[in-house]
């Protein structure tokens, strides 16, 4: 039987009008909690993020208005309204980083910030945990920096790269059933600095 072809990703893009859809710090989380853990209801993601069932189903709307979120009816039983992401990824318009509008610039800002935070809050969260996985994990894991010269041009081309790489191993066939496999986070960035 012929192996089953993966699945392509879809991937929302972000332009100035869902990035302030998107730039609230509840509705990354709603956002982020239904791309990991899959769908669920306005009072189940209030449980697990530690918020009102109030506050997460108007967010909720919110991020459907923005086409972020949409509704998981097989989920549903009864009166129970259930939500799923509407894609895997998100990714930014570059316009969004040339834009001069306040409002973009202040809803990028934020988002970035947000992103960046969670970066460090899932780090130190592995790190104060590591004791409870396996040595092979431990062992398995990176947490590493480097500096190179390049140009923005170069910079580029080395995250297509670094992406490309990842995503050729996403969705393996041989990890549908591999002992030991979960799920595991990967960070990038890239910035300049200077040389001061």
């Amino acid at each position: 039987m012929p192996e089953p072809e993966p699945q392509e990703r879809r991937i929302h893009h972000l332009d100035a009008r869902s990035l302030r859809g998107l730039a609230h710090p509840l509705r990354m989380q709603l956002l982020d909690s239904l791309r990991f853990d899959g769908p669920a209801t306005a009072s189940q993601l209030a449980e697990r993020l530690g918020e009102s069932s109030g506050a997460t189903s108007y967010h909720l709307r919110q991020l459907a208005t923005y086409g972020f979120v949409e509704d998981a009816p097989e989920h549903g039983k009864g009166r129970e309204r259930w939500w799923r992401a509407a894609h895997d990824g998100t990714r930014f318009d570059d316009a969004l980083f040339r834009d001069a509008t306040p409002a973009v610039r202040g809803a990028l800002d934020m988002i970035m910030y947000e992103v960046a935070t969670k970066h460090a809050q899932e780090l130190t969260t592995w790190l104060g945990n590591r004791h409870t996985w396996s040595e092979d994990w431990v062992e398995g894991h990176d947490m590493s920096d480097m500096t190179i010269q390049l140009t923005p041009q170069l910079t580029r081309e080395l995250i297509e790269k670094m992406h490309d790489l990842v995503e050729s191993y996403r969705d393996l066939p041989e990890m549908a059933d591999a002992p030991g496999a979960e799920r595991v986070r990967i960070h990038t960035h890239a910035f300049p600095i200077t040389t001061d």
